[in-house]
């Protein structure tokens, strides 16, 4: 399954980005986002995450 962070949710605080071993979350207009190639679904970001945004697709 993939990981996706919902902007609307995205707070902008980067957790996630300093949580990811694969450097596959970057931020983009004020909110993270998920580079589906980079990431390795380890849920890192979804765990860290204060407001719910990063979460697996299913």
């Amino acid at each position: 399954m993939a990981y996706i962070i919902d902007a609307d949710e995205c707070i902008a605080c980067g957790a996630c980005e300093a949580d990811c071993p694969e450097n596959a979350i970057s931020e983009a207009d004020g909110y993270y986002v998920i580079d589906p190639a980079l990431c390795k679904d380890c849920g890192n970001c979804a765990d860290v995450c204060p407001t719910g945004a990063a979460h697996e697709v299913k």
